[in-house]
């Protein structure tokens, strides 16, 4: 990879919704490439690990429980020219949409602060950690 990289999720409620190809598209006009990408059903189990940063934090069970309710796309990106993590957190906007910049992600296809269509990386060192979570090297193009 030639790039930084950073992790993205495609929410299920977003999924359900429909939106899934609409945001890759929002995503690819914005300059990143998907190095991995699959669609999963994430149990309990699965979704508590991800998430286990926010173990104490009283929001933690109904996260697991939402982000286990249906399937969900985790997807690495790359952008070349920058800071993929910066740039990816403007391009999905505020995680209340209510309060995201109109044009983001979430302005278009999130319904509330739970349901926010997708997930993005916090910083390059949980970017690293989050895309290996779900992907292998091998399963990672470039």
């Amino acid at each position: 990879m030639n790039g930084t990289i950073t992790l993205t999720i495609i929410k299920p409620d977003a999924v359900e919704n429909g939106n899934t190809g609409n945001i890759i598209a929002a995503i690819q006009a914005a300059g990143y490439s998907i190095k991995a990408m699959k669609m999963i059903h994430m149990n309990e189990r699965e979704a508590g690990g991800f998430y286990d940063v926010h173990r104490e934090r009283p929001f933690f069970n109904d996260l697991v429980s939402f982000m286990t309710s249906g399937p969900c796309v985790p997807m690495v990106l790359e952008k070349a020219d920058g800071n993929a993590v910066a740039s990816f957190r403007e391009l999905i906007g505020a995680t209340n949409p209510a309060n995201a910049a109109e044009g983001t992600i979430r302005k278009r296809f999130a319904e509330s602060i739970e349901r926010n269509a997708v997930h993005g990386s916090d910083s390059d060192e949980n970017a690293l950690r989050e895309a290996s979570y779900f992907f292998s090297n091998l399963e990672m193009v470039g």
